[in-house]
């Protein structure tokens, strides 16, 4: 008799040398099983219904592909990484020697170099350790990496803020390791018409469209060499097609 009180004394309790959930009231756990209820069948579907089920689900699977905008800006490879031309004053993205895309940029006017307030563009490899500005308009204005509301033309007299897109820049090495300390972005710019030549300062700077473009295809992480060779010394020769005539 004692023993059984023992037991029904210690039935529930919490040992601590037994596992989460050990020492529970058995008896307990047979009556919730008694109480449960059979989970009811879904009835099939009749063949016509299961025909427009089959022509419906493509095109919800459309939709929610164009809304996460998985159709008209497809993210490169993670292999992809970007070439920054000071001498071409072009980027590309390149993914194993494959041209995926080639932009007009402008540089520093000040050169390259990575010192303190020198304003110049860091060579070397870098990463993207940041993207801002996802859903802006173009020529929408971002300062200290805060959108402002503000939305500028393209030209605008007078004005050269930061626009619709930054991509913020770690440095990889020992002569481009303040370049984030030093915010060198990739960013787009409302001075399109000096896009093409050096103009910046310290920044790589591209028009709305094109960074937004290029926005939407990199990854945080994608890697980006700045150098002064030109961007065919890292594109492969595209191979001639087993369909093109050799006359």
């Amino acid at each position: 008799m004692l023993n059984q009180r023992n037991n029904r004394a210690h039935t529930g309790r919490l040992s601590f040398f037994k596992g989460e959930g050990e020492g529970e009231d058995s008896s307990r756990q047979r009556w919730r099983v008694k109480l449960r209820t059979p989970r009811p069948r879904p009835l099939p579907l009749r063949w016509g219904e299961a025909r427009k089920l089959a022509a419906v689900a493509p095109l919800a699977l459309v939709a929610i592909l164009v809304s996460l905008g998985g159709i008209t800006a497809l993210a490169a490879p993670l292999s992809a990484d970007m070439i920054v031309s000071v001498s071409d004053q072009v980027l590309a993205l390149v993914d194993r020697g494959k041209l995926i895309a080639r932009y007009s940029i402008s540089t520093s006017k000040f050169g390259t170099g990575d010192s303190a307030a020198s304003y110049r563009t860091p060579l070397g490899t870098l990463f993207v350790s940041a993207k801002i500005g996802n859903r802006l308009p173009p020529g929408a204005v971002i300062k200290n990496r805060i959108p402002t509301g503000e939305v500028v033309a393209v030209d605008a007299p007078g004005r050269d803020p930061i626009v619709s897109r930054v991509i913020w820049l770690r440095g990889m090495e020992v002569q481009n390791q303040k370049a984030r300390d030093r915010c060198i972005y990739i960013h787009g710019t409302p001075e399109e018409r000096r896009i093409g030549k050096p103009a910046s300062f310290g920044c790589i700077r591209m028009r709305s469209s094109d960074i937004i473009d290029l926005y939407d295809h990199v990854h945080i992480g994608t890697h980006v060499l700045i150098t002064l060779r030109r961007i065919h010394d890292f594109v492969k020769p595209e191979e001639p097609s087993l369909l093109a005539r050799s006359d």
